[in-house]
C-alpha cells in the first residue's frame, strides 16, 4: 500500500501506483479529489508529454499546483494514463502489510 498525504490528510491510497522516475503515480479513482482544485498551470515533459496540475487544499490551506498528471501522456507513458503524481511537501510513503 502507498499513501500520499499533505497537511494531516490523506490524498491518495492505492496498492496499484505506477513508479516513472522515482514518482508514484496513483489510479485516480484512488485520489481524494474532495482535496483537489484545478489548477491553470502545465508544464512539457520530452518524453510524456505535456502535464496538467491540481493544487491541494485541506482544512483551509492551499499547497499550489502539488499534484500532477497527464491528460494524454505520450506512447512512450502511457502506462501512467489516468493517473496522479504528487510533490511540494506532499509526503508518499510505501506501507509494509
Amino acid at each position: 500500500m502507498v499513501t500520499a498525504s499533505w497537511n494531516g490528510a490523506v490524498i491518495a491510497e492505492s496498492e496499484d501506483t505506477v513508479v516513472v522516475e522515482g514518482n508514484h503515480y496513483f489510479p485516480a479513482d484512488d485520489v481524494a479529489s474532495e482535496y483537489l482544485r484545478k489548477s491553470d498551470t502545465t508544464s512539457r515533459c520530452p518524453w510524456k508529454g505535456e502535464a496538467s496540475y491540481y493544487s491541494l487544499e485541506v482544512d483551509g490551506e492551499t499547497n499550489a499546483d502539488a499534484a500532477w498528471y497527464y491528460p494524454s501522456p505520450s506512447e512512450a507513458a502511457k502506462s501512467i494514463a489516468g493517473r496522479v503524481a504528487f510533490w511540494k511537501g506532499v509526503k508518499v510513503e510505501e506501507q509494509s502489510s
